[in-house]
């Protein structure tokens, strides 16, 4: 439970899960605050790890490190039904399927992971836009547009560098659920001769 309650569930999700009520949840995670000498169950999403008694306050890597932050190792967004999802990332945009576990479903995108969260209609709410780049617009519209996939647009230049003259050019989309979805290309200026 208290793995669930500190990867964001809440308590009727987790007792959904778990085959108990939510008032159990709530018991469960105040006896975990109470044992670990966290302030509240609220507060366990904050747990460092180690209980507060414990001599060490600190988690030895942030100690003895500078903080670096790195490039983007995932990033979440909510769908009404995980199978769905699934099937559609997957199949439609041709995503590498990592794993799925339950209704939580997990995709590769180029080092980056896409973590899809099936929380039912009564929950969803629209995630961040994702942008995929590709290699070449016109082709991935042509292509997506033949799997089904409805652009509200014909890609079209959205920036020009002056110094380089490199474009950006977009697409946009929505996936089942509803969610805002982009590609993106960036393009060279064509070579003189």
């Amino acid at each position: 439970m208290l793995d669930l309650w500190r990867h964001g569930l809440g308590r009727a999700e987790i007792a959904r899960r778990r085959g108990v009520t939510a008032l159990a949840v709530r018991y469960h995670l105040r006896n975990v605050a109470s044992k670990l000498g966290v302030a509240s169950h609220a507060a366990l999403r904050e747990w460092p790890g180690f209980p507060m008694t414990s001599p060490r306050k600190e988690h030895p890597m942030i100690a003895a490190q500078q903080l670096t932050i790195g490039p983007l190792g995932q990033v979440s967004m909510y769908a009404v039904d995980a199978a769905r999802a699934e099937a559609w990332y997957r199949d439609v945009l041709g995503l590498a399927h990592v794993f799925t576990f339950g209704d939580l479903v997990f995709f590769d995108c180029g080092g980056v992971r896409l973590y899809i969260h099936a929380v039912g209609a009564a929950e969803w709410r629209k995630s961040s836009v994702l942008y995929f780049l590709v290699p070449d617009i016109a082709a991935a519209h042509t292509t997506l547009s033949a799997r089904g996939v409805h652009f509200s647009g014909a890609p079209h230049m959205i920036y020009r560098d002056d110094t380089s003259g490199v474009e950006e050019w977009m697409a946009f989309f929505d996936d089942p659920d509803g969610n805002t979805l982009a590609i993106m290309a960036r393009v060279a200026p064509a070579a003189t001769a």
